[in-house]
């Protein structure tokens, strides 16, 4: 498969075409939503014919699952990364204290949106409903992981780390809810409480996060 166009034709491999594939949609998804996730609009966005997205992606539905999942799981990787072997003791507090930073910041606001299209498609759309499930399930239980580590460290204590994540995700999730509507009445108040809320479930004093 190559791509049209003027200049030099690539020859891309399979994993790399449905790699561009997915990458183009989940940018879609990002900045304009999921809906407008379409063969034509990738085709014209990657400058190749529409059945070559076809090709990779039969189904639409499917490929607006994975963009979804490529979107959502490059976010969580970048804000909260996987521990490593090479984990040192404050590591967990460290990577809080980051993540409650960066979620504060503008750069949020797209992928807090994302997730609000995609849980209102997911009513209707079961591949995207499955992704979304799984992903919330898999950032819960990424919180949980850190939550674990920390209180190995004895920096939190916590005696149920899972259900201290699922909380947390909850009043972040829902500090985001109005990011499409009344974000700028609503941001004021709600300014560090999820950070709050994670300091009282991990039993730290005030701003230690």
């Amino acid at each position: 498969m190559t791509s049209r166009g003027s200049g030099k034709q690539v020859r891309k491999s399979a994993a790399e075409r449905r790699h561009e594939i997915v990458t183009a949609a989940a940018q879609v998804g990002l900045q304009e939503g999921l809906e407008c996730i379409t063969r034509q609009r990738l085709a014209d966005d990657l400058g190749v014919q529409p059945g070559l997205i076809h090709h990779y992606f039969p189904a639409v539905e499917n490929l607006v699952a994975e963009a979804f999942t490529s979107a959502t799981m490059a976010e969580l990787d970048s804000l909260l990364p996987e521990s490593s072997p090479e984990r040192r003791s404050g590591d967990a507090l460290h990577t809080l204290q980051r993540f409650f930073t960066l979620i504060s910041g503008v750069e949020f606001d797209n992928i807090s949106r994302l997730w609000l299209n995609a849980r209102n498609l997911s009513r209707y759309r079961p591949a995207l409903h499955e992704q979304v499930v799984s992903q919330e399930l898999r950032w819960c239980h990424r919180i949980e992981q850190i939550i674990a580590e920390g209180v190995e460290d004895q920096a939190f204590r916590c005696n149920d780390p899972w259900a201290a994540a699922v909380r947390i995700l909850a009043v972040v999730d829902g500090a985001s809810a109005y990011i499409n509507t009344s974000a700028d009445q609503r941001t004021a108040p709600l300014t560090g409480f999820a950070r709050k809320i994670a300091e009282a479930e991990l039993d730290l004093p005030a701003d230690s996060l």
